[in-house]
């Protein structure tokens, strides 16, 4: 169905309470654990909704593997991400061969984003979909010539 939204997903951890206390410090909603399961839920989105849910599973480690999951969010919130994320002590890493100075855009989408990792090296993202014609030849490139870009093609 093409209105489908996704509801929610799920990554492996290695350590369930260091994830758990990983995943609340991003401001994620701890909303269920069932610890002889070794799970915990967290709601996304805004407080109350339930419209989204991340699933953290504690897997032992021959059956641990990595997943890569974005958050979106406004232009302005990851504009201020990099300040938010090293409050916390988490640090931003290199993405599509730029480094994390800046924003990375995905000029086919056209969106921004910025790349780390949570305890167990799954990948997030925190992704800003931009207002601008989709330019594919592009590829990725930083928020600043992404920016140089646009005002050129007004």
């Amino acid at each position: 169905m093409k209105t489908a939204k996704l509801y929610e997903t799920h990554v492996y951890s290695k350590n369930l309470e260091k994830s758990i206390e990983f995943y609340q410090s991003l401001d994620l909603e701890l909303a269920y654990v069932i610890h002889e399961r070794r799970v915990a839920f967290f709601w996304l989105g805004e407080p109350g909704t339930k419209e989204q849910m991340l699933g953290v599973w504690e897997v032992p480690e021959d059956q641990f593997f990595k997943k890569h999951f974005a958050f979106t969010i406004s232009l302005e919130e990851l504009l201020d991400l990099p300040q938010f994320l090293a409050g916390k002590g988490i640090n931003l890493r290199p993405s599509f061969g730029l480094d994390e100075s800046e924003p990375v855009v995905h000029a086919w989408m056209p969106a921004a984003s910025y790349y780390f990792e949570d305890p167990d090296g799954n990948s997030l993202e925190y992704i800003s979909v931009l207002e601008g014609t989709p330019q594919p030849e592009l590829g990725a490139i930083h928020f600043s010539k992404w920016n140089q870009l646009q005002s050129a093609n007004q």
